[in-house]
């Protein structure tokens, strides 16, 4: 009977051991696209354009640590939308469009995370990232494109120790990632170096860190 719950015991306090390493890390806030917006474009067509440049960023990524190292994976999401009426012209007079665009951008890949958690001190710090999949979707109407490309994130933030398990704090983000050419409609489209798709942007959330 004694040796059961000493082995029971040691079972215990190797799953303990095993789940205090575990971080599952969400962050959610706006991020804001850096790409320049294309010339030529008329007053409302920038307006538009500009609707599409920031949106609401989420991340989600999970980790393994290794004393100040940890591996695992992350996905992030970003969301915008924009709507309008454009003016163009048909059989020389100027028609006005109502037109609505909505983009989602996503990653997906091995992500490191460096952090001080095992330091004994309530004012944390934890630096990510990763380098994966980046994919874009875009929608007019009934026009869609889509494409994706390799992509690379990067955050560094701040966290207080609420508790052992659960910390929050402010997280700054980079997201990286180029489209050189896109399927519209079924058809692949090659962009040229002037049109390709930068996905590329900086976000500003509110973290959090779940330790088990």
């Amino acid at each position: 009977m004694i040796k059961k719950l000493i082995l029971l015991g040691f079972i215990s306090s190797s799953l303990f051991s095993f789940a205090q390493k575990v971080t599952i890390s969400p962050a959610v806030g706006y991020a804001w696209r850096v790409a320049e917006t294309a010339s030529g474009l008329s007053m409302e067509e920038r307006y538009y354009a500009k609707g599409l440049k920031s949106g609401v960023h989420f991340e989600i990524a999970a980790y393994y640590n290794l004393k100040n190292i940890g591996i695992g994976a992350k996905f992030s999401n970003y969301n915008a939308s924009s709507s309008g009426t454009l003016r163009g012209y048909a059989n020389g007079q100027t028609v006005s469009v109502p037109v609505s665009t909505k983009d989602n951008i996503t990653f997906f890949g091995p992500s490191v995370m460096f952090s001080n958690y095992i330091k004994p001190t309530k004012h944390k710090f934890a630096a990510d990232v990763s380098i994966g999949v980046i994919s874009y979707t875009t929608k007019t109407g009934y026009i869609k494109g889509t494409g994706s490309n390799l992509g690379l994130e990067a955050g560094i933030g701040y966290q207080y120790e609420v508790s052992k398990n659960f910390l929050i704090g402010p997280k700054f983000g980079f997201t990286a990632g180029t489209l050189n050419k896109m399927e519209v409609n079924g058809r692949t489209m090659d962009l040229a170096n002037d049109q390709k798709e930068g996905l590329t942007r900086v976000s500003l959330s509110a973290a959090a860190a779940f330790r088990f």
